[in-house]
């Protein structure tokens, strides 16, 4: 089983979509999973909401749970599943229940500043 791992990321993030800042935080969190690069987790107070729609989109992680879908809309295009949260994430995860992360893209932007 990989290790997993949630901290508190250092700094100050955004997360940009279409060019547009969609979430800024100082409290983000980085969660490590055996070599896959890191994953920067919003707190969803820190994401403007109204730019997502969720999705029917789920998948299962066994190291983390259940995760939901969101597809983001900016002024040209639906950027369909760029970002998902686990509701109830497993105990080794459980930081990361109301936070959000996003796949980086050519249109979407994850960047501590």
């Amino acid at each position: 089983m990989e290790n997993v791992s949630v901290h508190k990321a250092s700094g100050k993030w955004v997360v940009r979509a279409g060019g547009a800042v969609i979430g800024e935080s100082k409290n983000a969190l980085e969660l490590v999973e055996g070599d896959y690069p890191p994953v920067i987790y919003f707190p969803r107070e820190d994401i403007a909401m109204a730019f997502l729609d969720p999705s029917d989109t789920r998948t299962t992680c066994p190291r983390k749970g259940e995760a939901k879908y969101f597809s983001i809309q900016t002024k040209s295009a639906l950027i369909k599943d760029a970002a998902w949260s686990y509701e109830e994430p497993l105990d080794q995860v459980s930081p990361i229940k109301g936070h959000l992360a996003f796949y980086k893209s050519d249109k979407i932007a994850v960047e501590q500043l």
